[in-house]
């Protein structure tokens, strides 16, 4: 029996480019599956989009004739967020080897083929790592930068720099993924836990095709705060340690206080000391509060057990390819 590949695309009010995606992902998987002899799959995941996105995603899918493949729609009862909707779509991938890959053409879709060849030559995950990237600002780039550099010193996980959500996974690895979870989701950092033999593929990334980021700023601090927080337990020992710090500080400057007042004779109650004192201490104790009540507001959503996405429909459309029901 051939073997499936599955191709899961999270989208988010992407209608200026869902169309020129849809023209380039399917000739280029057709082309792919009719060397290999392979069949595809590819899941679209509406991520709450409030374009028509959703509504070109269906006139495509009913008005394209595929050889080799089917073409899945999933669509989200609201916005979940990009980690969120790539696991949904990654949920519903029924391949062999299963790739997640964005909607605005930054990722080119011709590069699939020879991430194909790398897990056929036996790799479980195969990650795209990016030469270049142009469109993006200086500002984007410094802190991506400072981020992976950061993280890779605050964590045992190795997490590739210059990588995105563009990888290949095997099935093996996605069963395993499948079971995790954690609701606050760093996709980056949990592939890299899972293990397993992991290559690197070379590209060159695009400038988006249309329509806007769906990483500003906000959202880029934000997965930030949630790959540190999964990954790393550094930020609760620098409280700890912080902690133990200013302590100590504050021992030896009570010693001195006592020094002062019974051989020096020389103590004038001050209030700027005083209050010193009190704005560094009140500081030093709002910012431990702050890191602990991180990690247990996590610990309170983990607890409380919702479904980290809801599902409003899903439609298929077939064919040929009947094992796919």
């Amino acid at each position: 029996m051939s073997k499936t590949v599955s191709i899961v695309l999270p989208c988010y009010n992407e209608a200026e480019v869902i169309g020129l995606t849809f023209s380039r992902l399917v000739p280029a998987l057709e082309e792919m599956c009719e060397r290999e002899n392979f069949r595809f799959q590819v899941v679209f995941v509406n991520d709450g989009s409030k374009d028509s996105t959703l509504s070109q995603l269906h006139a495509l899918a009913l008005s394209t004739l595929l050889k080799r493949g089917v073409v899945d729609i999933i669509s989200l009862s609201r916005n979940f967020g990009h980690q969120l909707a790539l696991t949904a779509g990654l949920r519903f991938a029924k391949g062999d080897a299963i790739i997640s890959i964005d909607a605005d053409l930054q990722d080119p879709p011709e590069v699939i083929h020879p991430m194909v060849k790398l897990w056929l030559e036996g790799a479980d995950v195969v990650y795209a790592v990016r030469k270049d990237r142009p469109g993006e600002t200086p500002f984007k780039l410094w802190t991506a930068s400072f981020f992976y550099r950061t993280l890779s010193r605050l964590t045992d996980i190795d997490i590739p720099r210059n990588t995105g959500d563009f990888r290949l996974i095997s099935r093996r690895v996605l069963d395993i993924f499948n079971t995790m979870p954690e609701r606050h989701r760093f996709i980056r950092g949990l592939i890299p836990w899972i293990g397993f033999k992991q290559v690197p593929f070379y590209y060159d990334r695009n400038e988006r095709a249309a329509g806007e980021t769906k990483y500003p700023f906000r959202r880029m601090l934000k997965l930030a705060v949630d790959a540190f927080t999964s990954f790393s337990q550094v930020p609760l020992k620098m409280a700890y340690y912080i902690g133990s710090i200013f302590a100590l500080l504050s021992f030896l400057f009570a010693g001195w206080v006592v020094i002062s007042h019974f051989l020096l004779h020389n103590t004038v109650p001050g209030w700027s000391s005083l209050m010193v004192a009190v704005l560094v201490l009140g500081s030093l104790n709002l910012l431990v509060l702050g890191i602990h009540g991180e990690y247990i507001g996590r610990i309170y959503d983990q607890s409380k057990g919702r479904p980290i996405y809801l599902v409003d429909f899903e439609s298929s459309r077939i064919h040929e390819l009947p094992e796919f029901k």
